[in-house]
């Protein structure tokens, strides 16, 4: 039985560590939500950890400096561990060939840098010359969806070239509008019978990253009982922590607001909670309306 509460500090102390999720959770793409802040600031000042794991497919000193264009100050959190950061990894080792279409907008051509600013030793080649195709979003996320890639996806499908996906979220809200992400076109490729690999959240290599990063941190292994996951992605931050047996908090006023009945001064409505759990067959084992 999913436990609703107010607030997180109901909870602490019993955590080590926090995996938190930024975008719905910390940030809507526009703004930090200061009660979010306080609510990471308070556990890091009660001795805990605060490590921000998010689908972005930026690395992580990149998500870093955008977080200080939002207002979320370093004061509320100790690492980030970004979808890029394990999906760059895979790049640079050549597991989608050295010559590479990329699809997303100009602001990700970071992805193709490393942490010092570095080219890394792949290039970006038109469709027809591509080995692999790499995915960090819409070229113009504001005004396009999936379908718009269908050409691309039927020749990458039809050329049998893997598909790296940086970011899994199908679509994240933006202030008050919502938006497609590069799990939409992975989604829409492997539809098509297309190769789609993943690297954030849901899956596993974000999570041994995080895991990796914490203990270089800390010096020590954080037990699993000792770690909860913070998410608003029912398919992304509550699946993929129960998937690593870790305990989840679904905070239930971001992407599923509409569902659980979450509004901006109540929520979520206990019955509809239940069955937006039972249709995703899963359980956390706290939710909560907004990160607080």
């Amino acid at each position: 039985m999913t436990e609703i509460i107010g607030a997180l500090a109901e909870i602490d102390p019993g955590y080590d560590a926090l995996f938190c999720d930024l975008w719905g959770c910390l940030h809507d793409g526009v703004r930090a939500f200061p009660e979010a802040v306080a609510a990471l600031e308070a556990f890091r000042g009660g001795g805990g950890t605060v490590v921000l794991l998010t689908n972005s497919p930026r690395p992580a000193g990149d998500v870093a400096r955008q977080l200080d264009l939002l207002g979320a100050p370093r004061s509320c959190w100790d690492l980030i561990v970004s979808s890029g950061d394990a999906a760059q990894a895979a790049m640079a080792a050549g597991q989608f060939g050295r010559r590479v279409f990329h699809i997303g907008p100009e602001r990700d051509l970071v992805f193709f840098r490393d942490a010092e600013g570095r080219p890394i030793d792949v290039e970006r080649v038109p469709l027809e010359e591509a080995e692999g195709i790499v995915c960090t979003g819409l070229f113009d996320d504001m005004s396009e969806t999936p379908d718009d890639y269908r050409a691309i996806i039927l020749y990458g499908k039809t050329k049998g070239l893997k598909l790296l996906c940086a970011n899994p979220d199908i679509v994240v809200d933006v202030g008050e509008r919502r938006i497609y992400c590069a799990g939409a076109i992975a989604q829409a490729y492997a539809a098509a019978g297309g190769r789609s690999y993943y690297f954030g959240k849901p899956h596993p290599p974000i999570y041994s990253l995080a895991r990796r990063k914490l203990v270089e941190r800390l010096g020590r292994e954080v037990p699993p009982e000792e770690i909860l996951c913070v998410g608003d992605g029912i398919g992304t931050d509550i699946l993929g922590a129960m998937g690593e047996a870790l305990d989840a908090l679904f905070v239930t006023g971001g992407l599923a607001a509409g569902e659980t009945g979450t509004t901006a001064s109540a929520g979520p409505d206990p019955a509809k909670l239940a069955a937006c759990l039972e249709a995703a067959r899963l359980a956390p084992l706290f939710a909560m309306a907004f990160l607080r």
